[in-house]
């Protein structure tokens, strides 16, 4: 049986800050190499492919987004496009017509009123036509905040030498759903889930933390059955229990390079110990 409600009952506000820290760093050690699963090389391509990646995969969006990237490499490319067109490239994303509406339109506001550049910071970036505080962070935590990186030069490169320097905890779907099971929240809203782990995660670690229980919710603890039995942090989980606990059934359930499996990436970094993902059939 899970060992949920009563010994989160029993704990301490003190005891669950330090096994909330203690959990961080145990995903630390589990995920060294834990990034943003967006393929991108600057600002304006990050923030793109965030927006893109609602209601999909990373790697889906991986697989379109080279094919985008090329044709419409800067906002202003993107803001004059034909519609069509960009529904042809973006498709396989799901919901590609109000995607393409949005993204359209998020780059006409970036050429009008931001002078072709993503904006540097986090009140200007949630302003932005279809950007919530999300999509906000993953950019801010994660892109090179450079004058080329945020215009869109597809020669930048992904290396961060300017960072925008903007800690943030990203709520997605594997976020929320792992902080609860963890017991660090009962809340369901993203934005409450954000306030009341940002007082247990210290500010430096937040965007690393959001990487690494991303990175373990796709991995390991899964939504329908949780591989219990090869989770690196079992001991210091209430909800042991919910899913596989025999090691050997557990590991059959791992996923991307913890399951020998290629990852979200079709350009994953240099310290990534999985494989690339492929191309897009047909592409």
């Amino acid at each position: 049986m899970p060992r949920t409600l009563a010994r989160m009952a029993e704990e301490t506000r003190l005891a669950l800050v330090r096994r909330a820290r203690r959990i961080n760093r145990a995903l630390a050690e589990a995920y060294p190499y834990a990034h943003c699963e967006l393929d991108h090389v600057n600002a304006w391509q990050l923030l793109l492919a965030t927006v893109l990646s609602a209601q999909t995969t990373d790697l889906r969006v991986n697989q379109v987004t080279p094919a985008l990237f090329a044709k419409y490499p800067r906002p202003a490319d993107l803001a004059g496009a034909d519609p069509a067109d960009v529904e042809g490239l973006i498709r396989p994303t799901g919901f590609f017509r109000n995607k393409t509406r949005s993204i359209t339109r998020l780059a006409a506001v970036i050429v009008a009123d931001h002078d072709g550049m993503v904006p540097r910071t986090l009140a200007e970036l949630v302003k932005l036509p279809g950007v919530g505080r999300k999509t906000a962070f993953v950019v801010s935590g994660n892109a090179c905040a450079c004058e080329a990186s945020r215009a869109g030069d597809p020669n930048h490169g992904a290396n961060v030498s300017t960072p925008f320097g903007v800690p943030g905890l990203t709520v997605d779907t594997h976020f929320g759903r792992l902080v609860r099971r963890w017991g660090l929240t009962e809340q369901e809203d993203p934005e409450r889930v954000e306030a009341e782990i940002a007082e247990i995660i210290p500010k430096r670690e937040w965007t690393m933390f959001s990487h690494r229980t991303i990175f373990h919710g796709r991995r390991v603890c899964h939504s329908r059955k949780p591989a219990c039995g090869a989770c690196p942090i079992a001991p210091l989980c209430p909800s042991y229990g919910v899913g596989e606990t025999d090691e050997e059934k557990a590991r059959k359930l791992l996923k991307y390079e913890m399951g020998g499996q290629p990852g979200q990436r079709l350009k994953p970094p240099p310290d990534y110990p999985g494989r690339a993902a492929p191309p897009l059939a047909g592409r």
